[in-house]
């Protein structure tokens, strides 16, 4: 086995598979939660000011520190059990406490996070929970204290694994700023279950808050939307009409595709999250193995009634950006091709100009040609007639018969050089 060279990452592959293990807990018991979401510009960095918070918190309880690059760290703080995980946009604390408070749902739980250290908190709280888990009594015990702590409206209660924990809830903030959770736990049910329903529980609360983030971005935008798709309509309209500078709308066409472009860049990374936090949210509730308590509404029916129109409403705002982009590159495409076409019309009424212009020209040169020919044989013949005058009278030719005769010779000579030159010039 010595002679297997292993890959770098082997272990810490292995390794990740178990990384952020479930709590033990046992009822009685009670945890309080929170999330803060990373400020956007530290998305991404080793999370300098998340861990400088943590340390600071460790170092008044005098607890141990994580190993450097950790991004998930479970401790002691004296009697109560710290968890802390770290995530790609936000962090989370999680503090479980033994027994429970004599008042259900007590603020003064979240004491053991000291009041200034939460509120140098670097981000901003995006969720916090309370959740009380408790031996389950009765069910007509168990069903008064339901409808006492939550709004009868709105919650929603369920068995979970198998029926050996019942968990409700309503989602909403309490007076105290949190939301409050309830687990009941049959009796023999084990730790390392009850620890599992409540770091569910913690986990549908996260990921709901977080996904939402993405509905209300939506809303943020959907004004713009609109005016993008109205004006990319208008200027569509124009592909049908011969009326306008086509040059010009295709110019405008491809501005507003930048704008489109702009947008989708803007919000792809929040639309991605969300559909991430969304299906997280969905296993997270389908692995709670649900059944339904005294007819109340499931978690999943919950989220059908209230999380999923948000969700929808994510995803078609998300097709509508995308179609709009393909939209508007096939009308810019069509809108080129009408400017092209337009434009080798020119170009062939420009050329039958040329060929008229250059058919004129030719008679012109032409025309200037024979005149050529005239201009020269008169100068020619004039020449000619000096060297021939003195041969007329051996001849008994008077010398306006010697111009004559010369005339026709000249004429032809002179002609048949311009032809000459004409040729090889050719």
């Amino acid at each position: 086995m010595s002679t297997i060279t292993d890959h770098p990452l082997r272990y810490k592959l292995a390794n990740e598979l178990h990384a952020r293990p479930f709590p033990t807990l046992q009822a009685p018991c009670r945890a309080v939660f929170v999330a803060w979401r990373i400020a956007p510009s530290e998305v991404g960095q080793e999370g300098s000011a998340q861990r400088a918070h943590l340390l600071e918190l460790l170092d008044r309880f005098g607890a141990p520190h994580p190993q450097p690059g950790a991004t998930h760290f479970t401790c002691q703080l004296g009697r109560d059990t710290l968890k802390w995980e770290q995530h790609a946009e936000f962090v989370t604390y999680t503090v479980f406490l033994p027994q429970v408070s004599a008042r259900a749902f007590d603020p003064s739980d979240l004491d053991v996070l000291p009041d200034d250290w939460l509120a140098a908190a670097p981000g901003r709280r995006v969720t916090s929970a309370m959740i009380r888990v408790e031996t389950m009594p009765d069910e007509a015990e168990m069903v008064a204290q339901i409808n006492t702590w939550f709004m009868p409206e709105a919650v929603a209660a369920n068995y979970v694994l198998d029926r050996s924990c019942v968990v409700a809830t309503d989602f909403r903030i309490g007076q105290s700023g949190h939301q409050n959770m309830a687990v009941f736990v049959a009796p023999g049910t084990g730790k390392r279950r009850i620890g599992r329903v409540v770091q569910r529980l913690c986990e549908i609360e996260t990921y709901k808050s977080m996904s939402m983030l993405g509905y209300f971005r939506v809303k943020e935008i959907a004004g713009t939307l609109g005016a993008l798709e109205a004006d990319a309509g208008r200027l569509m309209g124009h592909l049908r009409s011969e009326d306008g500078d086509a040059a010009a709308t295709l110019q405008r066409l491809l501005e507003l595709s930048g704008d489109v472009e702009r947008l989708i860049a803007e919000t792809s990374f929040r639309f991605g999250a969300t559909h991430a936090y969304e299906t997280i949210v969905q296993q997270r509730i389908t692995v709670l193995r649900e059944e339904r308590f005294q007819g109340r509404q499931t978690f999943s029916e919950f989220m059908t009634r209230r999380y999923d129109p948000a969700m929808r409403t994510v995803n078609h705002s998300e097709r509508r950006l995308q179609s709009l982009a393909e939209r508007i590159g096939r009308a810019a495409q069509l809108l080129r091709t009408k400017v092209d076409v337009s434009r080798s019309a020119q170009n062939q009424a420009l050329l039958e100009s040329m060929d008229r212009r250059a058919d004129l020209a030719l008679r012109l040169q032409e025309t200037v040609e024979g005149l050529s020919v005239v201009a020269i044989s008169y100068y020619a013949v004039s020449l000619a007639g000096y060297v021939a005058y003195p041969l007329a009278a051996p001849l008994g030719m008077s010398k306006g018969m010697m111009t004559a005769a010369l005339t026709p010779v000249v004429v032809g000579l002179v002609w048949w050089m311009v032809r000459r030159i004409k040729a090889k010039m050719h």
